[in-house]
Protein backbone atom coordinates (compact mmCIF):
# COMPACT_ATOMS: atom_id res chain seq x y z
CA UNK A 1 0.00 0.00 0.00
CA UNK A 2 1.21 3.68 -0.89
CA UNK A 3 0.52 7.33 0.28
CA UNK A 4 -1.42 9.51 -2.16
CA UNK A 5 1.49 11.57 -2.40
CA UNK A 6 4.19 8.59 -3.00
CA UNK A 7 2.12 6.59 -5.62
CA UNK A 8 3.42 7.31 -9.57
CA UNK A 9 1.27 5.19 -11.25
CA UNK A 10 2.90 1.71 -11.30
CA UNK A 11 0.26 -0.36 -9.79
CA UNK A 12 2.39 -3.71 -9.24
CA UNK A 13 3.85 -1.17 -6.16
CA UNK A 14 0.64 -1.20 -4.77
CA UNK A 15 -2.71 -2.82 -4.22
CA UNK A 16 -4.09 0.93 -2.81
CA UNK A 17 -3.29 4.05 -2.16
CA UNK A 18 -4.55 6.29 1.29
CA UNK A 19 -4.56 8.89 2.90
CA UNK A 20 -5.80 9.08 6.47
CA UNK A 21 -5.60 6.58 8.72
CA UNK A 22 -6.33 2.97 8.17
CA UNK A 23 -5.39 0.85 11.27
CA UNK A 24 -5.16 -3.05 11.28
CA UNK A 25 -7.37 -4.98 13.84
CA UNK A 26 -7.24 -8.40 15.09
CA UNK A 27 -4.91 -9.19 11.97
CA UNK A 28 -7.73 -9.43 9.29
CA UNK A 29 -9.98 -6.29 9.20
CA UNK A 30 -9.31 -2.77 8.41
CA UNK A 31 -10.26 0.55 10.37
CA UNK A 32 -11.30 3.44 8.35
CA UNK A 33 -10.55 5.78 11.29
CA UNK A 34 -11.84 10.10 11.57
CA UNK A 35 -10.14 11.38 14.64
CA UNK A 36 -11.17 15.15 14.98
CA UNK A 37 -9.11 17.66 12.98
CA UNK A 38 -9.03 15.10 10.50
CA UNK A 39 -11.04 14.59 7.13
CA UNK A 40 -11.00 10.78 8.07
CA UNK A 41 -10.01 8.13 5.89
CA UNK A 42 -9.86 7.25 1.96
CA UNK A 43 -8.57 4.04 0.20
CA UNK A 44 -8.73 3.97 -3.06
CA UNK A 45 -7.55 1.17 -5.58
CA UNK A 46 -4.51 1.59 -8.04
CA UNK A 47 -6.08 -0.61 -10.59
CA UNK A 48 -9.46 0.68 -12.20
CA UNK A 49 -12.58 -1.19 -13.72
CA UNK A 50 -14.13 -0.83 -16.76
CA UNK A 51 -17.40 -2.68 -16.14
CA UNK A 52 -17.48 -5.56 -13.65
CA UNK A 53 -18.75 -6.95 -10.16
CA UNK A 54 -16.92 -5.85 -7.41
CA UNK A 55 -18.26 -6.41 -3.58
CA UNK A 56 -17.17 -5.14 -0.35
CA UNK A 57 -17.77 -7.20 3.62
CA UNK A 58 -17.67 -3.81 5.78
CA UNK A 59 -19.65 -2.41 8.52
CA UNK A 60 -20.19 0.92 8.49
CA UNK A 61 -19.64 3.93 10.84
CA UNK A 62 -22.14 5.65 13.30
CA UNK A 63 -23.17 8.71 14.55
CA UNK A 64 -24.69 12.28 13.43
CA UNK A 65 -22.46 13.95 10.54
CA UNK A 66 -20.08 10.97 10.04
CA UNK A 67 -20.83 9.53 6.73
CA UNK A 68 -18.66 6.02 5.03
CA UNK A 69 -18.74 5.13 1.69
CA UNK A 70 -18.13 2.31 -0.74
CA UNK A 71 -18.15 3.80 -4.45
CA UNK A 72 -16.45 3.10 -7.64
CA UNK A 73 -15.12 6.80 -8.97
CA UNK A 74 -13.62 7.14 -12.37
CA UNK A 75 -11.24 10.41 -13.39
CA UNK A 76 -13.85 12.09 -15.35
CA UNK A 77 -16.30 12.09 -12.05
CA UNK A 78 -18.46 8.99 -12.93
CA UNK A 79 -19.93 7.19 -10.18
CA UNK A 80 -21.16 4.67 -8.40
CA UNK A 81 -22.53 4.79 -4.83
CA UNK A 82 -23.42 2.59 -1.57
CA UNK A 83 -22.95 5.54 1.07
CA UNK A 84 -23.73 4.68 5.02
CA UNK A 85 -25.00 8.32 7.23
CA UNK A 86 -24.79 7.42 10.78
CA UNK A 87 -27.91 8.27 11.85
CA UNK A 88 -28.98 5.66 9.84
CA UNK A 89 -28.17 2.37 10.51
CA UNK A 90 -30.96 0.28 8.32
CA UNK A 91 -31.03 1.98 5.61
CA UNK A 92 -27.87 2.48 2.61
CA UNK A 93 -28.17 4.58 0.16
CA UNK A 94 -27.29 3.54 -3.41
CA UNK A 95 -26.94 6.34 -6.02
CA UNK A 96 -24.71 7.01 -9.01
CA UNK A 97 -23.43 10.06 -11.46
CA UNK A 98 -22.60 10.83 -14.34
CA UNK A 99 -19.04 13.34 -14.64
CA UNK A 100 -20.45 14.99 -11.24
CA UNK A 101 -23.24 15.94 -12.34
CA UNK A 102 -25.90 16.06 -9.48
CA UNK A 103 -29.11 14.83 -9.76
CA UNK A 104 -31.40 13.92 -6.60
CA UNK A 105 -33.16 11.62 -8.42
CA UNK A 106 -30.90 9.25 -8.62
CA UNK A 107 -30.56 8.57 -4.63
CA UNK A 108 -32.16 5.16 -3.35
CA UNK A 109 -32.44 3.71 0.12
CA UNK A 110 -31.98 0.40 0.43
CA UNK A 111 -33.46 -1.39 3.70
CA UNK A 112 -30.31 -2.91 5.71
CA UNK A 113 -30.23 -4.07 9.39
CA UNK A 114 -27.41 -2.58 11.39
CA UNK A 115 -24.86 -1.47 9.06
CA UNK A 116 -22.44 -0.46 12.23
CA UNK A 117 -22.85 -4.29 14.59
CA UNK A 118 -23.01 -6.35 11.36
CA UNK A 119 -20.93 -7.43 8.55
CA UNK A 120 -22.72 -7.12 5.45
CA UNK A 121 -21.70 -7.67 1.59
CA UNK A 122 -22.70 -5.00 -0.83
CA UNK A 123 -22.09 -5.19 -4.24
CA UNK A 124 -22.16 -3.52 -7.25
CA UNK A 125 -22.86 -5.32 -10.89
CA UNK A 126 -21.79 -2.57 -13.33
CA UNK A 127 -22.26 -3.49 -17.29
CA UNK A 128 -22.74 -1.12 -19.96
CA UNK A 129 -26.01 -1.92 -20.32
CA UNK A 130 -26.78 -1.59 -16.39
CA UNK A 131 -26.08 -1.25 -12.79
CA UNK A 132 -27.44 -3.28 -9.87
CA UNK A 133 -26.76 -3.41 -6.75
CA UNK A 134 -26.76 -5.97 -4.84
CA UNK A 135 -26.68 -7.00 -0.44
CA UNK A 136 -25.79 -10.22 0.85
CA UNK A 137 -26.23 -11.65 -2.73
CA UNK A 138 -29.62 -10.21 -2.90
CA UNK A 139 -30.49 -7.64 -5.51
CA UNK A 140 -31.91 -4.25 -4.20
CA UNK A 141 -31.85 -2.08 -7.20
CA UNK A 142 -31.09 -2.30 -10.43
CA UNK A 143 -30.55 0.95 -13.42
CA UNK A 144 -30.90 0.47 -16.86
CA UNK A 145 -28.99 2.50 -19.31
CA UNK A 146 -31.68 3.06 -21.62
CA UNK A 147 -33.68 5.25 -18.35
CA UNK A 148 -30.70 7.57 -18.44
CA UNK A 149 -31.09 9.61 -21.68
CA UNK A 150 -30.93 13.18 -20.92
CA UNK A 151 -32.60 14.97 -23.72
CA UNK A 152 -31.01 18.33 -22.49
CA UNK A 153 -27.38 17.31 -23.63
CA UNK A 154 -28.76 14.28 -26.16
CA UNK A 155 -26.64 11.49 -24.29
CA UNK A 156 -27.01 9.16 -21.39
CA UNK A 157 -26.42 10.22 -18.18
CA UNK A 158 -24.77 6.77 -17.46
CA UNK A 159 -21.25 5.82 -15.65
CA UNK A 160 -19.49 4.37 -18.91
CA UNK A 161 -15.60 5.20 -17.69
CA UNK A 162 -12.98 3.20 -16.27
CA UNK A 163 -13.36 3.59 -12.08
CA UNK A 164 -11.28 2.70 -9.19
CA UNK A 165 -13.13 1.25 -6.00
CA UNK A 166 -13.13 3.46 -2.90
CA UNK A 167 -13.30 2.80 0.50
CA UNK A 168 -13.57 5.72 3.05
CA UNK A 169 -14.98 7.85 5.87
CA UNK A 170 -15.50 11.57 6.11
CA UNK A 171 -16.93 13.92 8.15
CA UNK A 172 -19.67 15.49 6.13
CA UNK A 173 -20.96 17.13 9.41
CA UNK A 174 -18.42 19.56 9.93
CA UNK A 175 -19.66 23.00 10.71
CA UNK A 176 -17.57 23.92 7.32
CA UNK A 177 -19.26 22.16 4.97
CA UNK A 178 -22.49 23.28 3.03
CA UNK A 179 -25.65 23.41 5.10
CA UNK A 180 -27.57 20.84 2.51
CA UNK A 181 -24.50 19.02 3.29
CA UNK A 182 -24.59 19.08 7.14
CA UNK A 183 -28.38 18.36 7.08
CA UNK A 184 -27.79 15.47 4.69
CA UNK A 185 -25.53 13.89 6.86
CA UNK A 186 -27.71 14.04 10.00
CA UNK A 187 -26.57 17.07 11.53
CA UNK A 188 -22.67 18.20 13.49
CA UNK A 189 -20.06 15.80 14.30
CA UNK A 190 -19.92 15.36 17.85
CA UNK A 191 -16.72 14.33 19.42
CA UNK A 192 -18.34 13.78 22.69
CA UNK A 193 -19.84 10.65 21.53
CA UNK A 194 -19.02 7.11 22.44
CA UNK A 195 -16.91 5.83 19.61
CA UNK A 196 -14.53 8.80 19.53
CA UNK A 197 -14.80 9.38 23.09
CA UNK A 198 -13.85 5.51 23.81
CA UNK A 199 -11.68 4.60 20.71
CA UNK A 200 -10.49 7.95 20.04
CA UNK A 201 -11.89 8.66 16.34
CA UNK A 202 -15.06 7.17 14.48
CA UNK A 203 -14.90 4.32 12.31
CA UNK A 204 -15.89 1.94 9.60
CA UNK A 205 -14.85 -1.53 9.54
CA UNK A 206 -13.69 -3.76 6.13
CA UNK A 207 -13.15 -6.98 6.52
CA UNK A 208 -12.50 -7.70 2.47
CA UNK A 209 -13.30 -6.68 -1.11
CA UNK A 210 -13.93 -9.15 -4.20
CA UNK A 211 -13.26 -8.33 -7.80
CA UNK A 212 -14.62 -9.46 -11.02
CA UNK A 213 -13.92 -7.89 -14.43
CA UNK A 214 -15.61 -8.23 -17.05
CA UNK A 215 -14.56 -7.67 -21.15
CA UNK A 216 -14.55 -3.85 -22.75
CA UNK A 217 -17.66 -2.75 -24.08
CA UNK A 218 -18.66 -3.85 -27.67
CA UNK A 219 -16.97 -2.08 -30.24
CA UNK A 220 -14.54 -0.41 -27.84
CA UNK A 221 -10.83 0.27 -29.58
CA UNK A 222 -8.52 -2.27 -28.24
CA UNK A 223 -4.82 -1.91 -29.49
CA UNK A 224 -2.92 -3.43 -25.95
CA UNK A 225 -3.15 -5.00 -23.36
CA UNK A 226 -1.06 -2.35 -21.14
CA UNK A 227 -3.38 0.47 -20.56
CA UNK A 228 -6.53 3.06 -21.27
CA UNK A 229 -6.12 5.96 -22.88
CA UNK A 230 -8.58 8.99 -22.62
CA UNK A 231 -8.05 9.95 -26.55
CA UNK A 232 -10.74 13.15 -26.24
CA UNK A 233 -12.26 15.44 -23.55
CA UNK A 234 -16.17 13.73 -23.87
CA UNK A 235 -15.04 11.65 -21.00
CA UNK A 236 -17.53 8.83 -22.13
CA UNK A 237 -16.94 5.26 -23.33
CA UNK A 238 -16.32 6.07 -26.51
CA UNK A 239 -13.18 8.19 -25.82
CA UNK A 240 -11.08 5.32 -23.95
CA UNK A 241 -8.78 3.34 -25.64
CA UNK A 242 -7.26 0.21 -24.36
CA UNK A 243 -3.23 0.33 -25.41
CA UNK A 244 0.19 -0.19 -24.56
CA UNK A 245 0.83 3.25 -23.10
CA UNK A 246 3.06 3.59 -20.02
CA UNK A 247 1.59 4.53 -16.79
CA UNK A 248 4.53 5.87 -14.57
CA UNK A 249 4.97 8.85 -13.76
CA UNK A 250 8.82 10.08 -13.04
CA UNK A 251 7.10 12.50 -10.15
CA UNK A 252 3.91 13.96 -8.57
CA UNK A 253 4.57 17.02 -10.84
CA UNK A 254 3.91 14.92 -13.81
CA UNK A 255 0.66 13.75 -15.59
CA UNK A 256 -0.77 11.63 -18.58
CA UNK A 257 0.65 15.01 -20.87
CA UNK A 258 3.58 15.03 -19.47
CA UNK A 259 5.03 11.42 -17.89
CA UNK A 260 8.51 12.60 -17.52
CA UNK A 261 8.46 15.86 -15.65
CA UNK A 262 10.18 15.47 -12.62
CA UNK A 263 11.50 18.44 -9.14
CA UNK A 264 13.88 20.94 -10.17
CA UNK A 265 17.37 20.17 -9.23
CA UNK A 266 18.43 21.27 -6.06
CA UNK A 267 21.95 22.53 -7.71
CA UNK A 268 20.76 25.20 -9.37
CA UNK A 269 18.76 26.98 -6.61
CA UNK A 270 15.67 25.92 -6.72
CA UNK A 271 13.46 24.63 -3.20
CA UNK A 272 11.90 21.44 -3.42
CA UNK A 273 8.25 21.54 -4.14
CA UNK A 274 6.25 21.80 -0.89
CA UNK A 275 3.49 19.30 -0.15
CA UNK A 276 0.69 22.58 -0.98
CA UNK A 277 2.07 22.42 -4.78
CA UNK A 278 2.49 18.67 -5.90
CA UNK A 279 0.04 17.17 -7.31
CA UNK A 280 -1.68 14.06 -5.79
CA UNK A 281 -3.70 11.49 -8.07
CA UNK A 282 -7.57 12.08 -9.06
CA UNK A 283 -10.12 11.34 -7.09
CA UNK A 284 -7.92 11.24 -3.66
CA UNK A 285 -8.26 15.43 -2.85
CA UNK A 286 -11.14 14.71 -0.78
CA UNK A 287 -12.24 11.92 2.23
CA UNK A 288 -15.51 12.20 0.74
CA UNK A 289 -16.77 10.07 -2.19
CA UNK A 290 -17.61 12.65 -5.69
CA UNK A 291 -15.37 15.26 -6.54
CA UNK A 292 -15.31 17.61 -2.82
CA UNK A 293 -17.30 15.35 -0.84
CA UNK A 294 -20.01 17.51 -1.05
CA UNK A 295 -23.56 16.47 -1.31
CA UNK A 296 -27.05 18.59 -1.26
CA UNK A 297 -25.89 21.84 -1.52
CA UNK A 298 -28.74 22.82 -4.62
CA UNK A 299 -28.13 24.10 -7.91
CA UNK A 300 -26.27 21.21 -9.79
CA UNK A 301 -24.55 20.38 -6.69
CA UNK A 302 -21.36 21.22 -5.58
CA UNK A 303 -19.80 18.53 -7.74
CA UNK A 304 -21.25 20.65 -10.41
CA UNK A 305 -21.25 19.43 -14.16
CA UNK A 306 -17.79 18.41 -15.85
CA UNK A 307 -18.07 19.61 -19.43
CA UNK A 308 -14.07 19.37 -19.85
CA UNK A 309 -13.21 16.49 -17.85
CA UNK A 310 -9.81 16.05 -19.49
CA UNK A 311 -6.98 17.37 -21.74
CA UNK A 312 -5.27 15.72 -24.64
CA UNK A 313 -4.86 11.83 -23.40
CA UNK A 314 -3.50 9.90 -21.25
CA UNK A 315 -2.35 6.32 -20.20
CA UNK A 316 -2.37 3.52 -17.62
CA UNK A 317 -1.65 -0.08 -16.92
CA UNK A 318 -3.71 -3.52 -17.77
CA UNK A 319 -3.72 -7.21 -16.78
CA UNK A 320 -6.35 -9.38 -18.54
CA UNK A 321 -10.13 -9.29 -17.15
CA UNK A 322 -10.75 -11.62 -14.14
CA UNK A 323 -11.61 -11.93 -10.82
CA UNK A 324 -9.60 -11.84 -7.45
CA UNK A 325 -10.36 -11.57 -3.68
CA UNK A 326 -8.25 -9.17 -1.64
CA UNK A 327 -7.73 -9.87 1.71
CA UNK A 328 -6.79 -6.39 3.65
CA UNK A 329 -4.02 -5.68 6.06
CA UNK A 330 -2.70 -3.00 8.26
CA UNK A 331 -1.80 0.41 8.11
CA UNK A 332 -1.07 3.96 9.58
CA UNK A 333 -2.15 7.83 10.28
CA UNK A 334 -1.58 11.23 10.26
CA UNK A 335 -3.63 14.14 10.30
CA UNK A 336 -5.47 17.06 7.81
CA UNK A 337 -7.57 20.04 9.17
CA UNK A 338 -9.02 20.51 6.04
CA UNK A 339 -11.71 18.31 3.97
CA UNK A 340 -9.16 17.85 0.96
CA UNK A 341 -7.99 14.40 2.76
CA UNK A 342 -5.78 13.90 6.03
CA UNK A 343 -2.18 13.54 5.11
CA UNK A 344 -0.50 10.36 6.60
CA UNK A 345 3.26 10.53 8.02
CA UNK A 346 3.53 6.73 7.73
CA UNK A 347 3.75 4.54 4.52
CA UNK A 348 2.53 0.71 5.21
CA UNK A 349 1.67 -2.49 3.63
CA UNK A 350 -1.90 -3.44 2.68
CA UNK A 351 -1.73 -7.46 2.72
CA UNK A 352 -3.52 -9.57 -0.55
CA UNK A 353 -3.40 -10.24 -3.95
CA UNK A 354 -2.96 -7.71 -7.09
CA UNK A 355 -6.73 -7.39 -8.72
CA UNK A 356 -6.52 -8.88 -11.99
CA UNK A 357 -7.70 -5.79 -13.53
CA UNK A 358 -7.64 -3.61 -16.09
CA UNK A 359 -5.79 0.22 -14.74
CA UNK A 360 -5.62 3.43 -15.32
CA UNK A 361 -2.73 5.95 -14.27
CA UNK A 362 -2.58 8.69 -12.14
CA UNK A 363 -3.25 11.85 -13.55
CA UNK A 364 -4.25 10.35 -16.40
CA UNK A 365 -6.49 13.69 -17.10
CA UNK A 366 -6.35 16.95 -14.92
CA UNK A 367 -4.44 17.08 -11.44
Amino acid sequence: MSENTQYLGDPSTANWVYSGQPTLYQNDQVLLTMKQGTAGTLLASTNYVWYGKVSASMKSSRGAGVVSAFILLSDVKDEIDFEFVGTDLNDVQSNYYYQGITDYDNELNVSVQDTFDTYHTYEIDWTPDQITWSVNNKPQRTKKRSDTWNTTTNSYHFPQTPARIQLSIWPAGQASNGQGTVDWAGGLVSWQAPDPKNAGYYYAMVNSVNVTCYDPPTGANVTGKTSYVYTNTAGTNASVSETDDKTVLKSLLGSGTDMSKDYPSQASGSSAPTSTNIATIPGLSGAGPGTDGQRGDGGTGSSGSNPNPGSGTGSSSANAPGSSSTGIGGFSQGNSGSKSGASSTQETVLQGSVFAILVAIVGMLSM
